[in-house]
């Protein structure tokens, strides 16, 4: 789109899944005045910037797409990196999103204007004001590198999984992986045989899974180009399927107990050593860390050219990385698969809402949302994929299309009352996180035994939802006024017309 004009009605940061989904759903309901601020060269957010070898989903490719935009052309039962790129590209393209983007376009900085009521968002590409901002910026946005005595010293090469280095050839050389999470066992699996040696430094094992990823055949192609109610069977079936891990998760963690002897099994069967079997072994509750799927993972660790130190790094020295027993491994290329920024929101700390209040002050190092969306002090401003919507069992884009519809009947709502503000109550905010917080309180993902990057640095579990998808779902049908300060309201606002579509639930 063109610059010049800098002036909307909504403004949405991102285009990922999240923030394309959004201008898609509002170009559907014939809403034209809006801007999609995105910082990358092209859509994608998460399957856009994340690059690295043997980059895959681990949800499976049916229910990892919108419900109204299924995909007959994957290639495989889990998606591949590029595949997910270029489905998000091409729903861009289908929408027609693409004059309403502004790519390559960084917001620096939000503020609240109390005086005009909009939002002004300085951005690399000059300023721009929208009356209601949507924040998509997705929670595996923002690598975690972590802060090592010595890593500036280091002579070798050094990048994140999440901005890899593609013209630096691994071929020949001495690797050191730190971090053994979903990152880390797609990527040594397909480093290891041209690297001469590749150091993995792990600090807690993680539970892995069969996979069970395959290609999917010519006859499943043709089936589901030719009767998409098919695919939607199939889609419907895994979603449940998959939620049946709640009850385990969320209800009964004993029950997670067969799971985790298949785990068990799996390790034993494809590492025979046991002692370091016993260095690979989670000393906590399956799906207290999130559960990882792979068949390559274990043969990979078990290679000759390949070592794991079963300890975090202490130090970075010129030459190499020292890990906790103080041993110094000489490398020639570190790579950091260290996760992401989650609970610690480094976009929070530019929002400015009421009296210039800092969002990042106002968490105080433990976010919180009404529904994930909103939070008092900030109004206008809505979120997806905000605080305690994450999973760690099924489709983030079930959530998101969740979300979506609760924000269109937010929309509707402002339309129809004329509101010019709408601000979540603080009693509603309070009361809303008090009960999520305790729903938390009895589950794997809070009583499991480890430390994930679900917890925040309070120890406080500002990631996960605590419950089934479909409740979320019921939950976010339609937008709860009563739960808002609605100011500036004429009365003389329209609804647009016709009824809001809710997602299915097999969606």
């Amino acid at each position: 789109m063109t610059a010049e004009r800098r002036d909307f009605r909504v403004a949405i940061l991102g285009a990922g899944f999240g923030g394309l989904g959004m201008a898609i759903r509002l170009k559907q309901k014939g809403i034209e005045d809006f801007v999609v601020l995105e910082r990358d060269a092209e859509v994608g957010g998460t399957w856009w910037a994340n690059t690295y070898p043997g980059c895959q989903c681990d949800i499976p490719s049916h229910l990892y797409s919108y419900s109204f935009a299924l995909n007959p052309e994957w290639t495989r039962t889990y998606p591949l990196q590029p595949e997910i790129r270029d489905y998000l590209r091409e729903c861009a393209d289908r929408y027609g999103v693409r004059p309403h983007l502004q790519l390559g376009c960084a917001v620096q900085e939000a503020e609240w204007d109390e005086g005009e009521r909009k939002w002004r968002l300085q951005t690399s590409d000059g300023t721009y004001t929208a009356d209601i901002v949507i924040a998509a910026p997705g929670a595996l946005s923002e690598p975690r590198i972590p802060n090592l005595p010595g890593l500036e010293d280091f002579r070798g090469t050094v990048f994140h999984t999440a901005r890899w280095n593609h013209d630096h050839d691994l071929t020949g050389r001495r690797v050191a992986v730190v971090g053994t999470g979903a990152s880390a066992i797609q990527t040594v699996p397909r480093i290891q045989p041209i690297a001469e040696h590749v150091t993995v430094f792990q600090r807690t094992p993680p539970w892995v899974v069969p996979h069970r990823d395959r290609p999917l055949t010519r006859f499943e192609h043709a089936l589901y180009k030719r009767l998409p109610a098919a695919q939607r069977m199939v889609r419907a079936a895994v979603y449940f399927g998959r939620e049946l891990l709640v009850t385990g998760l969320a209800y009964r963690p004993k029950l997670m107990k067969g799971l985790q002897r298949a785990a068990e099994a799996h390790l034993a069967k494809q590492v025979p050593d046991p002692e370091l079997r016993a260095k690979l072994t989670p000393d906590y509750v399956l799906g207290c860390k999130r559960i990882l799927p792979s068949n390559a993972w274990y043969p990979a660790i078990t290679q000759p050219n390949v070592e794991l130190v079963p300890s975090g790094v202490t130090e970075i020295r010129p030459e190499g990385v020292v890990g906790a027993d103080g041993v110094l491994h000489e490398v020639d290329t570190l790579i950091f698969a260290t996760g992401f920024h989650v609970t610690d929101v480094p976009f929070a700390q530019f929002i400015r809402g009421r009296d210039g209040a800092r969002l990042d002050d106002l968490w105080q190092g433990s976010p919180a949302a009404y529904r994930g969306a909103s939070v008092p002090g900030f109004p206008n401003m809505f979120w997806i994929v905000g605080p305690n919507t994450g999973l760690g069992h099924n489709s983030m884009v079930f959530m998101i299309e969740a979300q979506i519809n609760y924000l269109l009947d937010a929309l509707e709502t402002i339309d129809r009352t004329g509101a010019s503000e709408v601000e979540v109550r603080r009693d509603a905010y309070e009361a809303y996180n008090t009960h999520l917080q305790s729903r938390l309180d009895g589950t794997v993902w809070n009583t499991g035994g480890c430390s994930s990057w679900y917890l925040d640095a309070n120890g406080r579990n500002a990631t996960i939802w605590p419950d089934f998808t479909f409740r979320f779902w019921r939950q976010t049908l339609q937008f709860d006024a009563p739960a808002y300060e609605l100011s500036g309201v004429s009365g003389r606002g329209t609804r647009p017309q016709g009824r809001r579509e809710a997602a299915p639930i097999s969606g």
